[in-house]
């Protein structure tokens, strides 16, 4: 995803456009490249490798330490989130995220894609995301689900469908390359 991300996005339009454009419109830029980034975080180090999220290391360089941890994941823009991310941060953030995703997938077996991991258990123990209230949600689409949803969804398809409407903001910030 961050090849697309960077050929698509990254190389055309300027960070300092990624939290708006002319129109003031959502989503930004901003937010759709950091919350596909968490969800991809969130179910490959958090779901499946049952590791914190590497989220919790980059929340306060990120600016968004005093935020809840959840914040981030609902599809419609939070401006508080986008508001107090700092964009040179964001890219070293989703950087991490995309390497470790990477080191993980070479090393994957491909048996694992079968297995079932704790997805509700862990999100809630290890990412402080609780299964009740406003993030029942998030529990209830990623339970009982298998790695290879996790990885074809979270880490493929979402991340497509985000930055294939970064691509809108692009064009209509009049950015396209071609």
């Amino acid at each position: 995803m961050l090849a697309r991300f960077d050929s698509a996005i990254g190389s055309h339009v300027p960070v300092q456009r990624w939290k708006g454009g002319d129109d003031g419109e959502t989503p930004t830029i901003a937010w759709l490249l950091f919350h596909m980034t968490v969800h991809q975080d969130l179910a490959v180090n958090t779901a499946i490798r049952n590791r914190p999220p590497l989220l919790a290391e980059h929340r306060d360089d990120l600016g968004i330490g005093h935020l809840p941890a959840w914040a981030g994941l609902a599809e419609a823009e939070d401006t508080a989130v986008t508001g107090a991310l700092d964009l040179d941060r964001l890219l070293d953030y989703v950087r991490a995220v995309n390497s470790s995703t990477a080191r993980w997938i070479d090393s994957l077996s491909v048996m694992a894609l079968d297995s079932m991991p704790s997805n509700s258990y862990r999100l809630a123990h290890l990412a402080d995301i609780p299964a009740e209230g406003e993030m029942s949600w998030l529990h209830a689409m990623w339970d009982a689900k298998p790695v290879s949803w996790l990885v074809q969804w979270e880490c493929i398809g979402h991340g497509h469908a985000h930055v294939g409407e970064m691509v809108g903001i692009r064009n209509r910030l009049g950015l396209s390359p071609f």
